[in-house]
């Protein structure tokens, strides 16, 4: 291992948490000692660099999740028929990623109330984060498919992220089965409600 203070200057902020995405997308628990040792620093300078272990790995998930949302759109991009909506594909896609990421799984199977509070806080990066990039991809599909939201496109994008977790963080959230279907179907049902201009209807009077 270098000395404290032989490499610090050359390992920044960036570095730390791209080597810590690394080790997130291979299922590796994040330890500080040891990934301080594979960056050539010490444990005080990356403490120094990014703050303390959570607020590391909720940048190492979110830098992830911009990954597999990247992924999911150049995937349903690929395939998609002409007329298809470019939200409900990509939507697909991510819930694929996500459900079969070992590191998510080992976040939550190893610290359910750390990948909790990752995952969902409503300030943090990843759930913010990827409710903004599905209200792009509804924006996208406004623009060029004439999509009529239900609801408005920033509420949709969040009410879609929140039936994701719901079935896809079941288990850790509501000791239920994960259960990716039924996150498609009712993402599904939601984005095509508006396709078919639906609209909800207010109360009687």
């Amino acid at each position: 291992m270098a000395a404290a203070g032989d490499s610090d200057h050359a390992v920044d902020e960036f570095d730390a948490v791209e080597r810590a995405a690394h080790w997130f997308a291979e299922g590796r628990r994040l330890d500080m000692q040891a990934l301080a040792e594979e960056l050539g620093i010490s444990r005080t300078t990356l403490f120094r660099r990014v703050g303390g272990r959570e607020a590391l790995l909720a940048r190492a998930v979110w830098a992830q999740t911009e990954r597999s949302i990247a992924v999911a759109i150049k995937r349903w991009e690929r395939e998609k028929p002409a007329d298809a909506l470019h939200t409900t594909g990509a939507l697909r896609h991510f819930n694929a990623i996500v459900a079969a990421s070992p590191g998510l799984r080992r976040l939550i199977d190893d610290e359910p109330a750390l990948a909790v509070r990752v995952l969902m806080d409503p300030v943090g990066l990843v759930q913010p984060g990827t409710v903004a990039a599905i209200r792009d991809l509804l924006l996208w599909d406004i623009d060029e498919h004439g999509l009529e939201t239900v609801i408005d496109p920033d509420a949709l994008a969040y009410a879609l992220v929140r039936i994701g977790e719901s079935f896809l963080y079941a288990d850790v959230i509501a000791a239920r089965t994960p259960d990716v279907e039924k996150a498609d179907r009712l993402q599904y049902a939601l984005i095509e409600g508006g396709r078919a201009r639906y609209r909800l209807s207010g109360p009687e009077s």
